[in-house]
């Protein structure tokens, strides 16, 4: 009886291709690694008319929705809901379960508010434009916290990554337009990782 074989694989540059892959050893099958897809939402809340397109109130009275990581990386920072897709779901469906495990909140999606190239993680970041439906939220199994900040209070110095920076921004920026071209990374952004400290 012949023994089944054991993967094997090694790096090497496959026919047709321009760059090493993880190749097998026995029947050349190209193991290809591709970029992960983050998704997640500014989300905002106001008690005293729209929190953002042409008729919002001011940013005054607006509160945003962070959650405190509980989790790795960037442990005890704090970030917009967010997180990798998952296999068979449409990005809308995959922001709002975000929102669901990270703050335990319902949202309404806007729409796009922009897009992120991030090589070093070898991610794609989308962010969404959201509402609130209530203003009840709570700390899902990765967050240690979920708060609803007044813009005045934001922690911009302990947030936990640049895309959650640029994506406020962004948000701020156009708050008060009904469409608008999605917003890309900065032209002066820094391609570094965060240092590993807490705040």
């Amino acid at each position: 009886m012949t023994e089944p074989l054991q993967p094997a694989f090694s790096m090497r540059i496959p026919p047709d291709d321009d760059r090493e892959r993880r190749v097998c050893d026995h029947c050349g099958f190209v193991d290809y690694v591709n970029p992960k897809i983050v998704v997640g939402a500014v989300v905002a809340w106001s008690e005293t008319g729209a929190p953002f397109g042409p008729d919002a109130v001011p940013l005054e009275e607006i509160r945003v929705l962070l959650c405190r990581r509980a989790i790795l990386p960037r442990r005890g920072y704090w970030t917009l809901p967010a997180g990798y897709m998952e296999e068979n779901e449409t990005v809308a469906q995959a922001v709002k379960r975000e929102a669901r495990e990270e703050a335990c909140c319902e949202i309404e999606l806007d729409g796009l508010l922009a897009l992120y190239d991030v090589p070093h993680r070898s991610q794609v970041q989308i962010f969404h434009r959201a509402r609130l439906l209530t203003p009840d939220v709570a700390a899902g199994p990765e967050s240690l916290d979920a708060v609803l900040f007044w813009w005045k209070d934001i922690p911009w110095k302990a947030l936990a990554f640049h895309s959650v920076g640029w994506s406020l921004k962004a948000f701020e920026e156009s708050r008060l337009e009904a469409r608008f071209a999605p917003y890309g990374n900065p032209d002066d952004a820094e391609p570094t990782k965060f240092p590993s400290s807490r705040p």
